[in-house]
């Protein structure tokens, strides 16, 4: 097992260029490929979710291993179901086959697609024959990933017939579904909301065109999180590429962290336009922290760390998808913050509270990772108040493959073992 012991620089003062958006990033290289793959998107993120899309776009091999990537499980099963590009067996990793997917294969189902399962009913591995599919309405729980919503999204352009869907209940994570109709719009598209929890896509293809994607919101997450860790009251840091703006849900991160003292500076707020964020200390936070992360549950890791290491209580709602995540978050926050000596409870398993109880903490806590990219991002800035060592600190390159560079250029020392 490889392990990464970290120790933070004296002074936190950089410029980091960040990621490009893999959300983005996976949505165009779909819609790309729909368009017949003749042009890719300029500055596409170089993640492992978005590298087997490319892979897999690229040779389009009998066998697709899309490994850990639930978002190309996704997007790959609606584009493979979608287009006539023959039959294909779509596998992954051990923990994506315990994924669950049976919610888009019915909606795909229903719509005409040829999908049967490999393997346990309900999971990948998906054996998909490809064919032109008329569209139609469809009916959802709204309360689903919005990952299977955004992935039917994603082809309802290029459908006879467009696509109708009428999201049942609760309907969280709107901002991703928000994104891929901004992405579609973008590539020419007719698609929006046409009532409160209707989507409506009408049967107008994709246009082809230059695209430039921005760079990542989520990955912008942990460069606040170290400004608000960091015992220097001047620390600065400048993170190149984001836009105001911004569709990435990703990007409320800027008005959490004005909560817990960390200001937001952009050097343009031009529409549109990729430019330098400053972050740096106001000296003011909250002396306890509500947040429903509905809309926004990759940033619940980030913000249990942060509170936690800045003894700020906290009771975040709307964390119902942790669990299907890489991993279960909820039980590996709880596990991990122990070591740390924080008790963190759990609620029906979409709730997570820390009410300030402690325990004895590791001297020198190892942190383990679960296979889970944002368990090694949220837990390293840990190290400005304790030293700690992260495990297998390769999963960051599921979403930000440059991480411990850019840790190492900025000024910390990481000792491999």
């Amino acid at each position: 097992m490889t392990q990464y012991e970290l120790h933070a620089p004296e002074n936190l003062n950089a410029t980091v260029k960040l990621p490009a958006s893999k959300s983005i990033s996976n949505r165009a290289l779909i819609i790309c490929a729909l368009l017949g793959g003749k042009e890719l998107p300029q500055n596409l993120s170089d993640c492992d979710d978005t590298e087997v899309i490319v892979e897999a776009l690229r040779k389009m091999p009998e066998t697709i291993d899309i490994k850990a990537a639930g978002t190309a499980m996704r997007f790959m099963t609606a584009f493979l179901a979608s287009t006539e590009n023959g039959e294909h067996l779509l596998t992954g990793s051990e923990r994506m086959k315990h994924r669950p997917i049976k919610i888009l294969v019915d909606a795909l189902r229903m719509l005409g697609a040829d999908i049967s399962y490999a393997g346990e009913e309900g999971f990948p591995p998906l054996r998909i024959k490809g064919q032109k599919l008329d569209g139609g309405r469809l009916e959802i729980a709204g309360n689903v990933s919005s990952q299977y919503i955004s992935a039917l999204l994603l082809i309802g352009p290029m459908l006879r017939n467009g696509l109708e869907i009428r999201l049942t209940g609760e309907i969280i994570s709107r901002p991703y579904i928000d994104l891929t109709l901004w992405t579609l719009r973008e590539f020419g598209a007719d698609a929006e909301w046409t009532s409160v929890d209707t989507i409506t896509v009408r049967p107008k293809p994709y246009c082809s065109r230059p695209y430039f994607i921005e760079n990542d919101w989520s990955a912008a997450s942990y460069w606040y999180e170290m400004v608000a860790l960091s015992s220097q009251r001047d620390a600065e840091i400048r993170l190149e590429g984001l836009m105001d703006g911004s569709k990435q849900g990703d990007s409320s991160v800027r008005y959490i962290f004005s909560l817990l003292g960390i200001k937001t500076i952009f050097s343009s707020k031009e529409p549109g336009v990729p430019t330098t964020v400053t972050l740096r200390k106001n000296g003011h936070h909250v002396s306890r922290l509500e947040y429903d992360f509905i809309n926004s549950p990759d940033l619940t890791q980030t913000f249990v760390v942060t509170c936690c290491m800045m003894d700020i209580p906290f009771h975040f709602t709307g964390l119902q998808t942790l669990k299907i995540k890489e991993t279960d978050r909820i039980k590996a926050l709880k596990t991990e913050m122990r070591k740390l000596g924080f008790i963190l409870h759990d609620i029906n398993d979409c709730e997570l509270l820390w009410d300030g109880e402690r325990c004895q903490a590791e001297v020198l806590p190892a942190i383990d990772t679960y296979e889970d990219h944002r368990m090694a991002l949220a837990f390293s800035p840990i190290v400005f108040q304790q030293p700690i060592i992260i495990n297998n600190p390769h999963v960051v390159t599921k979403s930000y493959p440059r991480f411990w560079d850019d840790l190492e250029q900025v000024g910390f020392t990481i000792s491999k073992s």
